[in-house]
């Protein structure tokens, strides 16, 4: 007789796999960095009031000292305190991945918070967002050491909090999520994706609700007036192409030269860019700080082409000063301000010049922000989803889709290098990059070769298919199942095969690997380590072998091996 049931029989069985917990990890992970930048963004705006006042540079003295006393002493925290928060927050974080096994120290967590808010708050003309994104990956690092997370689990638990921390920043969820992985992981990975989007709509949404969930910017509706605008929205384009180059350059050789200062100067260089930025300030206070005041007051057309176009030659010049110095900050929020002003420039200007009307100052504001932003980071699908999403019409992506892929071939054509590639060059550091790996990427068609083996059909024998080549000795042949396809089959040497061996028998013990044109020659190379030689089939008829992709062709376009001669030069020597 079966025993009463107990109430352990009604208790749930189900268990979360390390797929869910890590799913709620990412959540977790997106909730600390929300509530973390939320403070961040909260002590920058109350430092800046304290000390710049309202409007800034109402207070003359406060405008020129702010910035001086602020980011000497921002800069003097990070290099005695915690040298790890100094530096950009994204090559910081791309070494904790690919360097560190995803290890990011507290303290720099904490170090970064207080230096950059210190030095932004006071009027530094630097960005919020990328030493939220450290910040971001520093919770997810503490959270995976606290949990115990394995090693490759560390390494990817970094930019999921790297996504969290930038969309927390920018209240932009996609353009975090596509910004990790156009530059953080340089590539996608399918494996850590849905971690990454959930972190980022999980920030997205905290601070929302504690922020409001109103856009970064007030847009103005936008209309593509005339389809002649492209040709301005190209334009713009160029000029961002070619403004970001010149200033990608100039930073890093600013940076550089700082670099090599004299060991008694190093320590001034903060207080010297301080007080530079605190004088343009005086004329100037639209540059003070991250500057999104005056993004939005561009928005709304309030600033003549000619003072949008010196502002952002201003704020770009600080930037790379500042930048250079050791003073703590981001790079992001500057590249937006200094795009949105030279877009609206030339929009501004064109509006009295252009034969036919043209859009309101927000479109061309608007379209800059993108180019610039493609121009200097290298990552062109990110800057057209940054603007559809601060804009929120789908009707400005064929001009941003225009000036972004402009301004990317123009500034890749420009300068080899994007601006965090030099950065980490010139940190004695190389992590890859989307373009690296674009450029190692070899399609096996490339050395694909023709499949000179005899066909023959899957109800023949060996001996069938060695007639078919003459008598001679078969290595491999190709056979033919029908319905079925070809499959790429390899005869053993040793012990060799009697005639009468069924071809279907040496099809089943004996196919060899295959592989599709487009693939990588990269994953070939696994392949090939067992087989000499690999099949290639079509991916829209996989039941013809194309050709054959052979090991010491792949060896020697590696460099591994001597190039193979061709077969008349082989059969001449012989």
């Amino acid at each position: 007789m079966k025993a009463p049931y107990t109430l352990a029989d009604f208790r749930p069985t189900w268990r979360l796999g390390d797929t869910q917990r890590y799913l709620l990890l990412s959540i977790l992970i997106g909730i600390f960095a929300g509530l973390l930048v939320t403070v961040f963004h909260v002590s920058i705006d109350m430092l800046s009031w304290r000390v710049l006042g309202t409007p800034i540079g109402a207070n003359p003295w406060a405008t020129v000292l702010g910035p001086a006393v602020g980011a000497t002493a921002a800069a003097w925290l990070v290099r005695l305190g915690i040298p790890s928060a100094q530096g950009s927050g994204i090559t910081y974080t791309k070494s904790a991945i690919y360097v560190s096994d995803g290890y990011i120290p507290s303290s720099s967590v904490f170090g970064k918070f207080l230096a950059c808010a210190l030095s932004i708050g006071s009027g530094a003309p630097l960005g919020p967002e990328d030493p939220a994104l450290q910040m971001g990956a520093g919770v997810a690092s503490r959270l995976g050491r606290t949990l115990r997370l394995s090693r490759d689990h560390m390494r990817q638990i970094a930019p999921v909090g790297a996504a969290a921390g930038i969309a927390a920043a920018f209240n932009t969820p996609i353009t975090a999520v596509l910004f990790v992985i156009e530059e953080v992981l340089s590539g996608w990975d399918a494996g850590v994706l849905g971690s990454i989007v959930l972190a980022a709509v999980s920030a997205s949404v905290v601070t929302r609700t504690f922020l409001g969930d109103e856009p970064l910017f007030q847009v103005p509706r936008f209309t593509l007036t005339d389809p002649s605008e492209l040709l301005l929205y190209a334009g713009i384009g160029l000029a961002g192409g070619l403004a970001g180059a010149l200033y990608t350059r100039g930073l890093l050789t600013l940076r550089a030269r700082a670099r090599r200062a004299s060991p008694w100067t190093t320590p001034l260089l903060p207080l010297a860019a301080g007080l530079a930025v605190g004088v343009t300030g005086l004329l100037l206070p639209q540059v003070l700080g991250a500057g999104y005041g005056a993004i939005d007051a561009a928005l709304h057309d309030e600033f003549p082409w000619g003072l949008l176009l010196a502002l952002g030659v201003a704020k770009a010049i600080l930037t790379a000063v500042c930048f250079s110095a050791g003073v703590p900050g981001g790079l992001f929020a500057p590249t937006l301000f200094v795009g949105a002003m030279l877009g609206g420039g030339i929009g501004g200007l064109a509006a009295g010049y252009w034969p036919a009307p043209t859009s309101p100052a927000s479109a061309y504001v608007l379209v800059g922000m993108g180019t610039f932003f493609a121009a200097v980071f290298r990552t062109p699908m990110t800057s057209i989803f940054m603007v559809f999403e601060v804009s929120a019409t789908y009707v400005i992506i064929l001009p941003v889709m225009v000036a972004n892929t402009v301004a990317y071939l123009v500034s890749r054509s420009l300068q080899t290098q994007s601006l965090f590639e030099g950065l980490t060059r010139q940190d004695g550091a190389r992590f890859p990059t989307a373009e690296g790996r674009e450029r190692r990427t070899r399609p096996v068609e490339r050395l694909m070769a023709a499949a000179d083996y005899p066909r023959a059909p899957r109800t023949a024998t060996l001996g069938d298919a060695r007639r078919l080549k003459a008598g001679a000795a078969l290595d491999f042949l190709i056979v033919d199942g029908g319905e079925t396809g070809e499959q790429l089959v390899r005869v053993p040497a040793d012990p060799a095969p009697p005639d009468e061996t069924p071809l279907d028998d040496l099809a089943r013990q004996h196919a060899l690997e295959e592989l599709h044109p487009d693939d990588r020659l990269d994953d070939a190379l696994e392949l090939l380590g067992d087989h000499p030689v690999i099949a290639v089939v079509g991916r829209g008829a996989p039941t013809r072998v194309l050709g054959v992709l052979r090991r010491e062709h792949v060896l020697a376009a590696y460099g591994l091996t001597a190039p193979p001669r061709p077969v008349s030069e082989t059969r001449a020597a012989t």
